[in-house]
């Protein structure tokens, strides 16, 4: 599959080939909504934590006694029941993460590219570099590409100029290629590859 490659002032910069393998796969929501809750789950830190009856402080002592008193049974006013006692079922310090084979996490990033080519939200780019630290030049470059919400995925190496531009824009990210993952490719609008990122994630994901 050919793809046109253009600059950040828009302008053509020549053509590249995408692999099939990678970007042309059917897109499989099934695969995509597993990573996703993949990701999501492996960032719960799950440090939540309440005190059950047997930890939290107070008196074992039988507050009054079972029968003629006219009240219900108790046994401890550390019980749920009484003010400062145990909680019920509370949250407890637990791994939320859950397990995805990795062959599965392999095809969902490569239906994730292959989404975003099929539905035209693929921009190729001949390289995410800036001379300065320039925000105000990347947000003119943007607003040429007509882009708003946008994931820049560059090689191993990002330019340090285009990060510290773009960290100042609104719903624009840059990652490079060993960052590249499901839930940051879908949660943007558009995603731009520079050629760099495309040689190594076909390199890695074929």
């Amino acid at each position: 599959m050919k793809c046109k490659v253009i600059d950040l002032n828009n302008k053509s910069a020549g053509e590249v080939e995408l692999a099939q393998e990678v970007f042309g796969l059917e897109v499989r929501k099934d695969i995509l909504a597993r990573m996703v809750n993949y990701q999501l789950a492996k960032r719960r830190a799950g440090t939540r934590k309440t005190k059950d009856i047997s930890e939290v402080q107070g008196s074992t002592r039988k507050p009054w006694k079972q029968k003629g008193t006219g009240r219900a049974r108790a046994g401890s006013l550390r019980a749920p029941q009484f003010r400062g006692g145990g909680v019920v079922f509370g949250p407890v310090v637990r791994d939320h993460s859950v397990d995805l084979p990795k062959k599965v996490r392999k095809l969902a990033l490569k239906t994730a590219l292959s989404s975003k080519h099929s539905a035209g939200k693929l921009i190729v780019l001949d390289k995410a570099a800036l001379k300065a630290a320039k925000t105000k030049e990347l947000a003119k470059s943007l607003e040429k590409l007509g882009l708003t919400s946008v994931l820049f995925i560059d090689g191993p190496e990002l330019d340090g100029n285009f990060v510290r531009a773009a960290a100042n824009l609104r719903d624009v990210d840059v990652l490079p290629q060993q960052g590249a993952n499901v839930y940051d490719i879908l949660r943007c609008d558009t995603l731009v590859l520079t050629k760099d990122a495309i040689q190594h994630l076909e390199a890695r994901l074929k």
